[in-house]
């Protein structure tokens, strides 16, 4: 199922344990949940990278890693996960993240000039940073919410598929 696939593109175990990041957290690696590849595992794991990727913080990776760790879901799931915040990916995120709060706030949707300087942070981010903080928490839950029904979902249907094709393998055999 899910399973040999997760495999495939998964990092080797021993290669996330020996990641200079990782290694701040010892014998915690060798808890097997963190590596199970199960439905609810890696569903957990996912909903976590997905929520984490949402917040504005910096270190997401280690942030995903160390509550993965906490909670026992899957590690390297978390960890992949954070990076639907990515280069590419990160200004129309937040953006959109920003829009999603000032529509909650019912605050009008104003256009502000980014650069990246300490006067832009003390002017402009001040004004915003209510909607901005407000849409990325709404967006992360919806987002882990439905990482979280679409891997349950997935993974029951691929599970029942095989289940099927199992069954109509063995009736052709008898």
């Amino acid at each position: 199922m899910p399973r040999k696939f997760l495999k495939r593109i998964m990092p080797d175990h021993k290669t996330m344990c020996e990641h200079p990041h990782l290694k701040k957290f010892g014998q915690r690696l060798t808890e097997p949940k963190l590596w199970h590849l199960n439905r609810r595992s890696v569903a957990g794991g996912l909903a976590l990278g997905l929520f984490i990727g949402f917040m504005p913080i910096l270190g997401q990776m280690v942030i995903a890693a160390a509550i993965a760790i906490f909670l026992r879901v899957n590690l390297p799931i978390s960890v992949m996960a954070v990076w639907i915040s990515n280069p590419l990916t990160i200004a129309p995120m937040y953006f959109f993240v920003y829009k999603v709060g000032a529509r909650i706030l019912q605050l009008p949707v104003e256009q502000h000039d980014f650069t990246l300087s300490w006067e832009w942070f003390t002017s402009e981010f001040l004004t915003i940073w209510q909607p901005f903080l407000l849409g990325s928490l709404v967006c992360g839950l919806i987002a882990a919410l439905l990482g979280v029904l679409a891997t349950r979902l997935v993974w029951r249907a691929v599970v029942i598929r095989n289940w099927l094709k199992r069954q109509k393998k063995n009736k052709t055999k008898s």
